[in-house]
């Protein structure tokens, strides 16, 4: 069953527009009579027949409406230097794919890649499309959201104040992930904050440490590549609160 993303949605009807109606009708060649799933990031999913299609929307026929348990109950965030290559969209799809709540790329001492202006606007639009085709392919119903590349002293507005926050560290020898999140409130969000390639600098530890109260903490002896750490830190956090497993 195809799903997508829907605009306007009223009683027991619904409009599909914009890319997802290029979708629609010129890669999937659906017509009047298929059926697709809407969804509209509330939580809620919608089974519809289409009825007609125009060259500005497909009006669709609500037949079933279903409020599917697919989304994580404790809302994690993963905050990752920019990295080079593909490494952050694979980041973000499969992070997607998981259950994150939302991604927000990172300027850092150490990022090789550096994005401004037009060019980081660009990239976050590529990211947030990747993240879009994720929902869809792992049938969640709230698209996680890419946030602007931000700067350090950004991290304290973008995320809400009562936010719990992690630094996987390489160097951190004593505390563990799972025994720190014993001391955290599954209730309250979860920012995992994951270096670039060479990692975050000890003076980008020292001030996670003291403006956001980062707890930094150890994800096992072997040095893990920033793409596999960010993936296996998702994991572990998922896992001990029973989202996944």
């Amino acid at each position: 069953m195809y799903r997508f993303k829907i605009q306007a949605k009223e009683n027991d009807n619904f409009l599909i527009k914009g890319e997802e109606l290029h979708h629609l009708v010129h890669v999937l060649r659906l017509e009047s009579g298929d059926k697709v799933v809407g969804f509209n990031n509330s939580g809620g999913e919608w089974l519809a027949v289409i009825e007609f299609i125009t060259k500005d929307s497909a009006s669709c026929r609500i037949i079933e409406e279903n409020f599917p348990k697919v989304e994580a109950k404790t809302r994690v965030y993963l905050v990752m230097g920019l990295a080079k290559g593909e490494k952050i969209e694979w980041v973000i799809q499969k992070g997607t794919e998981l259950g994150m709540a939302g991604f927000i790329p990172l300027r850092t001492q150490r990022s090789v890649l550096q994005l401004q202006g037009k060019k980081a606007g660009e990239r976050v639009s590529r990211w947030q499309r990747i993240a879009s085709e994720a929902v869809k392919q792992s049938r969640r119903v709230i698209e996680p959201r890419i946030g602007q590349v931000a700067n350090w002293e950004d991290l304290e507005k973008i995320l809400p104040p009562e936010t719990q926050w992690l630094i996987p560290y390489e160097d951190e020898k004593t505390c563990s992930l799972s025994n720190t999140l014993h001391g955290f409130n599954p209730e309250y969000p979860i920012a995992i904050l994951i270096g670039p390639e060479g990692g975050f600098s000890p003076e980008e530890v020292a001030r996670a440490r003291v403006r956001l109260k980062a707890q930094s903490v150890s994800l096992g002896p072997r040095i893990l590549r920033t793409e596999t750490a960010a993936l296996a830190a998702l994991v572990m956090v998922f896992t001990y609160y029973g989202d996944l497993g």
